[in-house]
């Protein structure tokens, strides 16, 4: 069997996860970081991404924002600002947001509006990249 550590995955909203996993991969601002236990210490901000968690052998995969994550050898917390597996997904609602953000952009005034409808954007098609995955 291989070697497990605990992941806790936070919210605001909810408790997204919290169970014994083999492997974590998550996006940080400096790239993809694969974690195991006994991983070094670390404290680091999150990108807009995919997290890849493997359990039993198998991976799952759930959309991620921005956030941080502490990792400790036999533990890795990320707080984030929203998880969804892909079956939780509005994949509507997130071509909508695509759409709004995309004409936000060609639109864009100031450098505030135009940085949240980045931010909007690359949630929306993060957000369909992993609904996809699940077809």
């Amino acid at each position: 069997m291989a070697s497990t550590f605990r992941l806790q995955i936070v919210t605001p909203s909810r408790m997204f996860y919290d169970d014994e996993v083999e492997m974590t991969i998550v996006r940080t601002i400096e790239g993809d970081v694969g974690i195991m236990r006994n991983h070094m210490l670390m404290v680091a901000p999150l990108k807009i991404g995919k997290i890849r968690i493997k359990k039993d052998g198998q991976f799952k995969e759930a959309a991620i924002s921005e956030g941080f994550i502490q990792i400790e050898s036999d533990y890795t917390r990320i707080i984030t600002d929203s998880a969804e597996w892909p079956d939780e997904i509005d994949v509507k609602r997130a071509e909508e947001a695509k759409e709004r953000a995309e004409r936000r952009l060609a639109a864009s005034k100031s450098d505030i509006d135009k940085v949240r409808a980045e931010i909007a954007l690359k949630k929306a098609l993060n957000r369909l990249d992993v609904a996809d995955e699940k077809k």
